[in-house]
């Protein structure tokens, strides 16, 4: 009898004992973070390191809702099938309201689809590939960066300006790099009739052979080059196209090649003169911007990516989505998402309701070295609402009723 009366006290306690844990699991909102923390680390950590600091800010003004916001990190290892089982376990184990991340496009189409099939909010934070907010978009996926298209257009204008009439491409061969190849031709042709493309280069992703890829684009005789290749790719391209004169009096237009994830490690051997898309974050010198520049130096004691920026972003957007919403219910999320308007360190964005794409937009200039380290100057911000085709053209490429 004494035996029993213990056992029921002691289970007894155990379950008063888990009132105030279950309880604080219920006071905060919770949102899934799923990305390649370790494969893609030079993006990932920044990004991260610009989420921990907008939820430090929000969290510390009262939350979201009268609750703090978490997020919970998981590393899909830059797979397609991991990232999958992931936001399953997130979703359904977890209790996160809805999932964000990625950078990677194969890895953020796969959460999208997994997102329609299953019924929660996936706000794609970074992968461009076009596809995910047109010919795969469905009404559960957003995306917050500006699209291949976009960015692809703003370098399209700029080589039609150039003079130089044939071109030569190389990009990684899987779905971001096929739609920016893809998106630069169209914008171009469309600016400039009688441009000619002379060579496609498509080196898997991080395998790239960039002695025999530089080989090809040189027997083309190119007056242009379009890279879309990045990280260690960009560098062995940069490296063997400098080494053997590739760039030399040529027009070379990099997709993301100034941003300093990818120029940063280049060091001087960072090529001069390419006209590009990136982050100048040493030369924003005022308005909301800046005092997100300074805001994150005076937290990390580091200076920004665009991951960063990314990042914080992320956060504003569910933040604003979940006032928006009043709810933490998938479908009031979702409903909250569409025509969504807040103000960002790139200024005022909205989500387009027709598409679930943002209109952030990106930084274009051209690359020079600066005391040891390549840099963009003469750059512009170009507004992403002046870059996205119009609503018959996407109502065209989206599935239709999504």
């Amino acid at each position: 009898m004494k035996r029993q009366t213990f056992l029921k006290g002691a289970i007894a306690a155990m379950a008063l004992a888990a009132v105030p844990l279950a309880a604080a699991a219920q006071d905060t909102i919770k949102i899934g973070e799923i990305n390649h923390y370790k494969r893609l680390a030079a993006f990932a950590g920044p990004y991260k390191q610009g989420i921990e600091l907008a939820l430090e800010e929000i969290n510390g003004g009262g939350g979201v809702l009268g609750k703090p916001m978490e997020f919970i990190f998981r590393d899909d290892q830059g797979e397609p099938g991991e990232a999958i089982k992931i936001a399953e376990e997130l979703v359904t184990r977890e209790g996160v309201v809805m999932v964000t991340g990625t950078i990677l496009s194969h890895v953020g189409l796969a959460i999208s689809s997994h997102a329609a099939e299953k019924g929660y909010v996936y706000l794609a934070a970074e992968p461009l590939a076009d596809a995910i907010t047109w010919a795969s978009g469905n009404k559960y996926t957003f995306r917050l960066r500006a699209s291949t298209f976009m960015q692809a257009a703003m370098l399209a204008e700029q080589a039609a300006a150039s003079g130089a009439k044939t071109y030569a491409t190389i990009a990684p061969n899987y779905a971001y790099g096929k739609d920016a190849v893809a998106a630069f031709k169209e914008n171009l042709l469309a600016l400039q009739p009688d441009a000619e493309f002379v060579a496609e280069q498509w080196p898997a992703l991080f395998k790239i052979d960039a002695g025999a890829e530089v080989q090809a684009i040189e027997r083309a005789k190119p007056d242009a080059i379009y890279n879309v290749t990045f990280g260690p790719d960009l560098a062995k391209f940069v490296r063997e196209g400098t080494d053997r004169g590739l760039f030399d009096g040529r027009t070379v237009l990099g997709l993301l090649s100034g941003e300093p994830e990818y120029l940063d490690p280049l060091g001087d051997e960072a090529p001069e003169g390419w006209i590009v898309t990136g982050y100048p974050w040493y030369d924003i010198q005022d308005g909301p911007g800046k005092t997100f520049v300074d805001a994150y130096q005076a937290r990390w004691d580091d200076y920004p990516r665009i991951g960063s920026l990314v990042g914080y972003m992320t956060v504003q957007s569910i933040a604003a989505a979940l006032e928006k919403a009043g709810s933490t219910e998938t479908e009031a999320i979702r409903d909250a998402f569409e025509d969504l308007s807040l103000d960002t360190p790139m200024g005022p964005i909205t989500f387009r309701a027709l598409d679930h794409q943002a209109t952030a937009g990106a930084y274009v200039g051209t690359t020079a070295l600066q005391d040891g380290k390549g840099v963009m100057v003469d750059w512009e911000y170009k507004a992403g609402a002046d870059y996205i085709p119009d609503d018959e053209y996407v109502k065209n490429l989206r599935p239709e009723g999504q």
